[in-house]
This record gives C-alpha cells, sequence and structure tokens, in this order.
C-alpha cells in the first residue's frame, strides 16, 4: 500500500510533468472537489486548467520542499517557477483523503519577492 504522502508527491509530480489525467485517473476520487476561486469547484474544471498550464507552462521547474501528514490530511510544501524568465513560487497543496484517493483539494501560491528583508526566504 502506498502512503498518502507518497500518493500526494507522486499527483504532483505527474501533474507538473504535464501528465494531468493520468494523475487524476490514477489518484483523485470521481467525486472530488476543490477550492481553487480561478476554476469551478469540480474535477473537470480544473483538469482542463492545468492542461491548459501544462502546455503554456511546459519548461516549468518544481521541487518539493516539505510534506506534512496528519490523519486524511496532506500538504505538500513545494518551489515551482513557470518558466525561466518568471519569478519562482512558493506552492501549499492541502489534500484530504478520504481512503487511498484525493478527495479534495486546497491551494495557495505565493511569488518570490525579488527585494525582501527576510534572509530566511521562503523555504
Amino acid at each position: 500500500m502506498t502512503s498518502r504522502r507518497d500518493v500526494a508527491i507522486n499527483f504532483e509530480q505527474l501533474v507538473v510533468s504535464g501528465q494531468v489525467r493520468s494523475a487524476y485517473d490514477r489518484y483523485v476520487s470521481p467525486d472530488y472537489i476543490h477550492h481553487n476561486p480561478w476554476f469551478e469547484g469540480d474535477r473537470e474544471s480544473l483538469i482542463l486548467g492545468l492542461e491548459n498550464s501544462a502546455a503554456e507552462f511546459a519548461d516549468k521547474e518544481y521541487e518539493v520542499q516539505r510534506v506534512l501528514e496528519d490523519g486524511d490530511l496532506v500538504a505538500v510544501h513545494s518551489r515551482l517557477r513557470p518558466m525561466p524568465q518568471m519569478p519562482e513560487m512558493a506552492i501549499v497543496h492541502i489534500y484530504r483523503f478520504e481512503g487511498e484517493k484525493i478527495a479534495e483539494e486546497w491551494d495557495l501560491a505565493q511569488p518570490l519577492p525579488d527585494d525582501s528583508p527576510n534572509a530566511h526566504g521562503l523555504f
């Protein structure tokens, strides 16, 4: 049995690599809902948005920084650069699982400012 932590990481890596439908077919519940304010809250609308993003930002750089697991919740903190000339971003995805499938998702993104006074950064 694959851990929920591993499911979340594998899911994100497939999505980032452009294998969006494969990721959803393998790891996401058919009744999945999400809370991304830029899309309707259903599975298909986010799949289409992620497929468009994968085509537009084919050269993205992505790296998991840390993963937290608590019961049926998994949070993945990662860094993302959509294109080489774009600023890097800190991303947090929170997944709620039902069994071995992702049933619900929240995501937050914050660009890294060039002139932050904080020497510790977002990572």
